[in-house]
């Protein structure tokens, strides 16, 4: 399927390490595609679902020791530990490889590996990036054809001479003792063993979207960067984009995929959808930040979506969608917790085993996932496939803090907005109500997906504003869907009228909305709370800064910040020196 030298190369090697019984290339045609799920549905490793209900639907089961992602499994091997930084595992790769090559021997005799060509972003983007991911398993295959594009034309695009990652996963015993996945930023080369699991196999996904990703964008001058991108439609047609960043538990896929509240919708305003976990961030030619999804489809977390928090999501999850480690029904449909109430009398729970309504455990794992086309989505945006992408006039950042940060506030300038992406953090929250658990710092939702050493990353950021004209650049912002009040109770509702807050950031870019001064940057002077019942006093304290608050939130910024020692950029050491004037004016 090709003549490119680099490719054939590699793969010979690889094909001598692993030796295989079979070398099968993925051409992305759907008759081959249909018959590997016909071979996975013969062998047990896919079970085909109702398509009457789910139309082109298959569940598939992990094993019960590889259900998620692994950090602690999880290298990034730099020829020095300080490239890596103290945000990563690292070992010397002269020393990983020969791990690894004495775990694939002969990892795929008796198997067939598949060869797929694949496209992180439209095929032939300036913003893509093309990879090739050999594996044993079919359901790696099938996942990659939903969430990438694959096939014959990336070959084309790839061309006799083009470079490409280099992905190898070998599912070898699942043996947990022996899993890694492991990340060569310097050989642009992903190597993952002993894990069947979505997060650790599907190796466009986080592994080369992000930590190699990220490393490609500091060397190359382009960001990538774990956030959704949304467009808001105003009742004049008018779109406008934004970026936004969360740490896990903070609603981000809701975002993705808002539906405005009544009154806004009846009014003309609407959300589409470009992008729900990844964005690669480029400088235009006309000096503003572009963004591209490089996904084609969702990684969705099942448990918890439903009608009522995200019906878009739900939608997306009916056709063509590849459901992991949730229950089947006795319709041979999917269920999950939260998916609807009371939970159906009879499921076969995802271990496999009998599950009724008295059982004690959960009917889907908690990390059960979906793998859905992100054009299943009602509110995809006709942007989706863009190559050049969309023009970014915010970047969002969030977290869920109980009492520190307000509902919403703007960085006063780029580096401001960095430093604010740099101190993200989440509480959790204690069995006591309103009490506040630990404070869990991921700066810009990032902590684990740098493929380099964070305070260089840091850095990157600061580089990429000074290359970018003040006024063409994105207006950074801080929201928190999650203050408590003093009995701790939710003090905004959330979902559908957050999009009140980003009318009021998309109204601070264009210069129509007003704000004053705080300490920490610009607050609101009020939000829009139409049809809300929502008190002047509630709201006062959704936007309150509390000085004291902050200064102890400051004392574990400098904590966070220690590990990085003389890397630290100038530019976070400034901002926090103005923070801590600020507080204590």
């Amino acid at each position: 399927m090709t003549n490119n030298k680099k490719v054939l190369t590699w793969l010979d090697e690889m094909i001598a390490l692993t030796s295989p019984d079979k070398v099968v290339w993925i051409d992305g045609s759907e008759e081959q595609l249909e018959a590997l799920r016909a071979e996975a549905v013969a062998s047990g490793e896919m079970i085909k679902l109702n398509q009457e209900k789910l139309p082109g639907c298959y569940y598939h089961r992990t094993a019960p020791n590889d259900v998620a992602r692994v950090e602690d499994r999880t290298f990034i091997c730099t020829e020095t530990k300080e490239e890596a930084g103290p945000n990563n595992n690292w070992m010397a790769p002269s020393e990983m490889y020969a791990k690894l090559n004495a775990l694939y021997k002969d990892s795929m005799k008796g198997r067939t590996m598949y060869v797929i060509p694949y496209s992180m972003g439209p095929i032939g983007s300036s913003f893509s990036k093309i990879g090739i991911e050999l594996t044993d398993s079919i359901y790696v295959v099938l996942n990659m054809a939903i969430m990438t594009r694959i096939g014959e034309k990336v070959l084309e695009c790839l061309g006799e001479d083009g470079d490409f990652t280099k992905c190898l996963h070998a599912k070898k015993d699942v043996n947990p003792d022996e899993r890694y996945i492991v990340h060569f930023p310097q050989d642009n080369t992903i190597m993952s063993v002993n894990s069947a699991y979505g997060g650790n196999v599907l190796l466009g996904k986080k592994c080369f979207a992000l930590r190699i990703a990220s490393y490609l964008g500091k060397k190359e001058g382009w960001m990538a960067e774990h956030m959704l991108i949304l467009g808001l439609e105003n009742p004049q047609g008018e779109v406008k984009y934004i970026a936004a960043a969360f740490p896990s538990a903070c609603g981000k896929t809701n975002l993705a995929m808002l539906i405005p509240p009544k009154y806004l919708k009846e009014k003309g305003y609407k959300v589409w959808c470009v992008g729900d976990d990844i964005a690669w961030l480029r400088i235009g030619a006309d000096g503003r930040l572009y963004a591209v999804n490089p996904e084609a489809g969702f990684f969705g977390v099942a448990p918890g979506t439903s009608e009522k928090t995200n019906p878009n999501a739900l939608a997306a999850t009916m056709k063509n969608t590849i459901f992991t480690n949730v229950a089947i029904t006795d319709e041979n449909t999917v269920w999950w917790e939260g998916l609807s109430k009371p939970a159906p009398a009879h499921l076969i729970e995802w271990k496999g085993g009998e599950w009724t309504s008295d059982s004690s455990e959960k009917a889907a794992h908690p990390n059960s996932r979906f793998t859905a086309p992100a054009i299943n989505c009602p509110c995809i945006s006709s942007e989706f496939e863009n190559p050049q992408g969309v023009p970014l006039s915010a970047i969002v950042f969030g977290g869920r803090r109980a009492k520190t940060a307000p509902l919403v506030y703007q960085a006063r300038d780029w580096k401001h907005g960095v430093y604010i992406g740099a101190t993200m953090a989440s509480e959790t929250t204690a069995a006591a109500a309103g009490a506040v658990g630990v404070v869990r710092r991921d700066p810009m939702a990032m902590k684990p997906f740098v493929g380099y050493n964070m305070a260089d990353y840091f850095g990157h950021w600061l580089e990429m504003g000074e290359k970018m004209d003040a006024d063409k650049a994105p207006k950074i912002f801080h929201v928190n869907w999650f203050r408590l009040d003093e009995e701790g109770n939710f003090m905004w509702p959330g979902f559908g009228d957050n999009m009140r807050v980003l009318n009021w950031i998309i109204d601070r870019c264009e210069g129509k909305a007003d704000a004053v001064e705080t300490a920490i940057g610009y607050v609101p002077t009020t939000i829009d709370t139409t049809d809300l019942d929502i008190s002047e006093d509630v709201l006062k304290e959704l936007l309150n800064v509390d000085k004291e608050v902050w200064k102890e939130d400051l004392a574990g910024q400098k904590e966070f910040f220690a590990q990085f020692g003389d890397k630290l950029p100038q530019g976070i050491k400034d901002e926090m020196a103005i923070l801590e004037a600020n507080l204590n004016k």
